[in-house]
Parts: structure tokens; sequence; C-alpha cells
């Protein structure tokens, strides 16, 4: 795995998350027994010490409790060294108060930044663009995000989307544009003509056509 090409492997939605171990700033772990029975957002980042950097990171860390409230962990990346992590990390909380309590990957032999196809030669072959990884807890890859070297994330997008993601599995449905907690949720088509007759006469439902339809959920 340590021999493959940089443009050789790009994870996709549905893909099992690739195993590995790697040293973070809360000790060495192996992707495969971290957070069990939770999910997990996995974040690259081009660099420490940079502005755009700091301002995500200390997006992730000011919004945590939110992401904990989900029954996620948040886990970063970059192509640093650990020494270069911590000194960020003492640096921003010196400067600003905002703590990175979450494990930053030292990623210095960009064996995770190739796993997960964070390294993409036409931004750059040596820093990992602004990836979001969204992995439930049986570690399946369900959404993944790519972003410029220059163009930050928005954290109201990540969370809307994860939640999205968790509601959609608790109660089998899908989400439409621009969907948030307490909207309507879709509900599955009908797959059979005794199925849309019965949707066809559903008065609980919002009903654009037979195979459109919205409802409400509790929560």
């Amino acid at each position: 795995m340590d021999n493959i090409e940089v443009k050789s492997f790009m994870p996709r939605i549905g893909d099992q998350a690739p195993d590995f171990e790697a040293v973070t700033t809360k000790g060495k772990i192996k992707f495969s027994e971290f957070a069990k029975d939770k999910w997990v957002v996995m974040f690259s980042h081009p660099a420490d010490f940079t502005p755009v950097c700091t301002t995500e990171m200390s997006g992730f860390a000011n919004r945590k409790s939110e992401f904990d409230a989900l029954n996620t962990e948040l886990i970063g990346l970059s192509i640093d060294s650990i020494h270069a992590h911590l000194g960020w990390v003492n640096n921003v909380k010196e400067n600003t108060g905002v703590y990175f309590d979450f494990p930053i990957i030292a990623d210095l032999d960009m064996k995770v930044s190739k796993l997960y196809g964070m390294l993409q030669p036409n931004e750059s072959e040596t820093a990992a663009v602004r990836a979001v990884f969204f992995i439930d807890p049986s570690k399946k890859i369900r959404l993944i995000m790519y972003y410029p070297l220059n163009v930050g994330r928005n954290m109201d997008e990540i969370l809307r989307a994860l939640e999205a993601l968790q509601t959609s599995d608790k109660y089998k449905v899908a989400m439409p544009l621009d969907w948030k907690k307490g909207d309507k949720v879709i509900v599955p088509p009908p797959k059979t003509l005794e199925e849309m007759e019965a949707r066809l006469k559903d008065d609980t439902l919002e009903k654009v056509d037979w195979y459109l339809a919205k409802k409400e959920i509790a929560g």
C-alpha cells in the first residue's frame, strides 16, 4: 500500500473506510478500532500554521459539542509532524482561547492521505486538499466533500449533512433540497400499483404527485 500511486486510489461513497494506524495529537490510533459505535467526520487540511486552516479547525473545535450530540467523533489530518500539530494547537489556544480537543493525524509519510484520495496532484502533490469524509458506525463511507486549498468549508452544511444522513437512516426516508432539522422529509415512492393507490388515498402526506410525497417526523 505504501507504493500506491497518489491518484490511483479514490474512496467512493459506500466503500468501507480504509483502515490505518497513525500517530495523532491524542496518541496512536488504529482506525478500525476508533470511535466504536459512533459516526466519524474525518477532515484534512493543507498545513498547520496557515490562516484558512486555522479558521476551519477553530470552527470544528467551537462546534464540537454539536458533533458530540450527534454521536460523532472528529478527527483531523495534515501532512505535518506531531510536533508541528502540538505547537499549532498550543499557539491557537494561547492566541484565541480555542482548543482543538480532537485527534489530528500527523501524516508525514502521506500514507493516510493516499488511502483517502486527499492528495490530488493537479492541486498539490504535497498538501492534502480540504476533504471531509462522513463515516458511519459500521465504518462505511456515506458522504464525501472536497474543497480546494483556497476555499474554506461551511460548518453549517457539514452538520446539516451529518444530521440528514442520520435522520435518513433512522426513519428510512430521503431529504429534499435544503432540508434541515424540523423540515418535512420525502417518503419512499411506491413500488406496486397497490402501494400507489394507497399513497393517493393517504391524507396524512403532503403529495405533489404519487411519486413525490412528504411527511413530518417526530423529534
